[in-house]
């Protein structure tokens, strides 16, 4: 199996860019089932990168089946370092205009279904890891940095990503609950994914592309799908841009992922009590721990 450094989760529309080249694809079988699709694995600013559509190529997965840990246990056994996540969302305040680009710091989570794909552990192995602080602010200012280089692009730097079930948009009291508490963005998908790299010990941050202001704004009250396609259409080439340009700068950067040792101090169940089924199933992400 090739081995990369970068990660890209998000539509497949992101892929289909002039500047990858060199492209394969790559078919995954991890512990916990297949991924969202194949990976496809390319060159980008001299990098191998690994990209994985995160509902599978043509959208047949809703947020709720989506399988997470196949998603980033896939990534850690390609070798990935850096997970560079790209998603469609909402707005919760007037400052997020559609088309903006948000780089959230915080998640909350708003979730019912998806407890299992929340964690790697349990099965006879516990762990907690640290979690105060969800992305990578490296990660964050290349991101932010990446997008200062694209003409015409409003980027804002931090805020709270409200992860909710769906697949159905929220009602318009749900909204202007969330705005009351301070949230920033809605969306379906993130914090697993933030919560499961992490876990594996790879350094994540959200991209995250206004496409709507949810329902609490009048004139958006009835969020449709034809909506958010057409502004995230819009988005595309900003986006793929902006990815071109944060590869370059991870490739670059000269500090190593600080994330590389942070489920060591997580385990509380010691080596000799662990389960060894679910050892050998996270062999990828604890191995190193178990000598």
């Amino acid at each position: 199996m090739e081995q990369v450094k970068i990660g890209i989760i998000g539509g497949s529309g992101l892929y289909q860019m002039p500047e990858l080249t060199d492209i394969k694809e790559e078919n995954i079988e991890t512990p916990f089932g297949k991924p969202s699709d194949a990976f496809i694995i390319g060159t980008l600013e001299g990098e191998r990168v690994a990209f994985l559509p995160r509902h599978g190529r043509g959208h047949k997965l809703t947020p709720t089946e989506l399988p997470f840990r196949a998603n980033i246990y896939a990534m850690k056994l390609l070798g990935v370092d850096y997970i560079l996540s790209v998603s469609a969302v909402g707005s919760l305040q007037e400052k997020y205009v559609p088309t903006d680009f948000v780089i959230p710091d915080q998640f909350f989570d708003r979730t019912r279904a998806r407890v299992e794909e929340s964690t790697f552990f349990g099965g006879g192995i516990v762990g907690h890891i640290t979690f105060a602080h969800p992305v990578c602010e490296e990660l964050g200012d290349i991101l932010e940095a990446s997008c200062k280089t694209v003409e015409n692009l409003k980027v804002h730097r931090g805020g709270t990503y409200l992860c909710m079930e769906g697949p159905a948009f929220s009602t318009k009291a749900e909204s202007n609950v969330y705005r009351s508490w301070g949230m920033d963005v809605i969306g379906m998908t993130n914090l697993q994914e933030a919560k499961l790299a992490r876990e594996a010990e790879i350094a994540y941050a959200t991209l995250a592309l206004v496409t709507d202001y949810d329902c609490w704004h009048e004139g958006h009250d009835d969020v449709s799908v034809e909506m958010v396609i057409e502004y995230l259409n819009k988005n595309v080439r900003n986006a793929q841009l902006v990815l071109k340009e944060a590869v370059k700068r991870v490739t670059a950067k000269q500090t190593p992922n600080q994330f590389a040792g942070a489920t060591k101090n997580a385990i509380f169940t010691q080596p000799e009590n662990w389960n060894q089924e679910t050892a050998k199933k996270l062999e990828a992400i604890i191995g190193k721990y178990r000598r």
